[in-house]
């Protein structure tokens, strides 16, 4: 009969975070770690307040058993544990690369599937049951702290899986670790289980029952949280849910969702989740493995918002589109990203953050001039948006403007400008050959504008990296004495060109007069 279960005491809702980044998280195709790189990110879980690094697998090779080692000694405030199969010298390995830890622990597993048995082990069902007696009582024989995992576990025939566990604890094991291995289970299927093994295991009180998930699925993550609400009071995880195939269950997706959702899951963990952010990105650095821009916690864009209603609502409460606070896991501040959905609000916000204050038709000459960047790149930086802002001021009620320009260039040549401007209200247009499209492009300008200024300065820079970056083009005019600054800003380099030699021809004709001389005339 199964055996009734003893109600949950109101103090059980601490639940131990093992991190298992150092082994299963390495053995991710290319993810694997120097001694000094897993040095650094143990120092960093230690820092955070996880309760067991899983540091290695000690026999794999000389270079996991020197990691394990290094970690064991290194570690202050975790469990360091050793994984090891069910052989001797598999435990006694991980025992002798614990040596000196100050809080070991042994993880030893067998596979205990129909289909592990048969065609990884061949072993009968009787011979695993016997090599789980023996293999954790050997463990306990080394050290106070032993896990068992029945490899493939939610795969595994109920009665023999409940037999197994009661062996294992029987043999001394303190935490019983059920994986799902291969990410093969449903949340709901996941939650009766470990229930079902609670009250089957006559002797399941005198152990802490742990949860293992593989993604699969996409469901690592929620099978762990419906692990915990059946009963387990350890998860294991990896930071970015680094793991073989689709990876494991991410510790950060875990933890918040316990830190936020305690209303329905009153579960906590020793985890300080502001140094969640930065041991993402020291795990993401050091395996070269990088974080999708949309991965929940982590993910670049978790705290950024583009879209105009989404900015709106973010202006006006940050809680209209955040369940949590971006400062909570390490991240400084959320961010409105500027974009073609951006809206005149967001923008405005985005302006005032800057450091720019523009009255309602500046804004609206700033906001048109945006939005038809965006259309042309994708990411939208504040240096754009100050480079564009600064060249829109430059312009002001110029009596030259700016209105088209088609380039024909090339290494053959001929290189030639056509290029349409705007004179006191009237359009003029010049086709011109130059040496060089820049040339070209000067020389179209003083065929509509006929005057004298030498050009003193001529400098690009882009503002933004990326090939699509905002080009910035500065300019400076000289005539008689006098000198004029311009500057303009493009994706294009041409037209930026074009648009910083007007600027400082606009201001230059400025000093002397605030008329322009006809088609032909003299000029400056």
């Amino acid at each position: 009969m199964p055996k009734k279960m003893m109600p949950k005491k109101e103090s059980d809702n601490r639940v131990l975070v093992f991190d298992t980044t150092l082994r299963d998280g390495e053995q991710s195709p290319g993810a694997s770690m120097t001694l000094g790189e897993k040095r650094r990110i143990a120092e960093t879980l230690d820092e955070m307040g996880v309760d067991v690094i899983e540091a290695g697998f000690p026999i794999a090779s000389d270079g996991d058993f020197e990691a394990v080692r290094e970690i064991a000694n290194l570690v202050k405030g975790a469990r360091v544990c050793g994984l090891a199969r069910a052989g001797e010298a598999d435990i006694r390995r991980a025992h002798e690369a614990l040596r000196h830890a100050k809080r070991p622990r042994i993880h030893t597993f067998i596979s205990t599937s129909p289909v592990h048995r048969k065609h990884k082990l061949q072993m009968e069902a009787e011979e695993v049951l016997d090599a789980v007696k023996r293999s954790v009582s050997l463990a306990r024989s080394l050290t106070e702290d032993v896990e068992w995992s029945p490899e493939d576990a939610t795969r595994t025939e109920h009665d023999f899986l409940c037999r197994c566990i009661e062996a294992a604890i029987e043999a001394g094991a303190s935490t019983i670790n059920i994986p799902d291995t291969v990410g093969y289970s449903v949340p709901d299927e996941i939650f009766d289980l470990f229930r079902m093994v609670r009250e089957r295991v006559p002797n399941s009180d005198k152990a802490v029952f742990s949860i293992h998930c593989h993604n699969d699925l996409g469901l690592a993550v929620a099978n762990s949280l419906a692990a915990i609400r059946g009963g387990a009071r350890q998860v294991e995880c990896t930071i970015n849910g680094l793991g073989e195939r689709a990876g494991n269950a991410a510790l950060e997706e875990i933890v918040m969702a316990l830190n936020v959702r305690s209303d329905r899951m009153p579960y906590e963990t020793g985890v300080e989740t502001t140094q969640i952010a930065k041991a993402s990105k020291l795990v993401s650095a050091i395996t070269a493995f990088p974080v999708q821009y949309n991965k929940a916690i982590v993910g670049r864009n978790a705290f950024s918002h583009e879209s105009g209603i989404h900015q709106d609502g973010m202006i006006k409460n940050v809680q209209t589109y955040e369940i949590m606070s971006p400062e909570t896991v390490g991240v400084k501040s959320s961010s409105l990203v500027m974009g073609k959905l951006s809206g005149r609000n967001a923008f405005r916000k985005k302006l005032a953050e800057l450091g720019y204050s523009l009255g309602d038709n500046a804004l609206s000459v700033a906001f048109k001039r945006f939005k038809a960047l965006a259309d042309k790149k994708r990411h939208i930086y504040d240096e754009d948006i100050i480079a564009l802002v600064d060249d829109s001021f430059a312009r002001g009620d110029r009596t030259i403007r700016f209105v088209s320009l088609e380039v024909q260039t090339g290494s053959e040549g001929p290189n030639r400008a056509r290029l349409a401007l705007e004179v006191s209200g009237e359009e003029r247009v010049a086709s011109v050959e130059g040496n060089g499209a820049v040339d070209a492009v000067f020389r179209a300008i003083r065929e509509i504008v006929p005057h004298r200024a030498r050009l003193g300065l001529y400098q690009v820079h882009a503002v933004t990296g990326g090939t699509d970056a905002q080009a910035e083009v500065s300019v400076r005019l000289e005539a008689d004495g006098r000198s004029a600054y311009g500057r303009g800003a493009h994706t294009d380099t041409l037209v930026a060109s074009a648009r910083g030699y007007i600027s400082a021809l606009n201001k230059l004709l400025g000093q002397e007069s605030d008329t322009l001389p006809a088609v032909g005339g003299r000029g400056i």
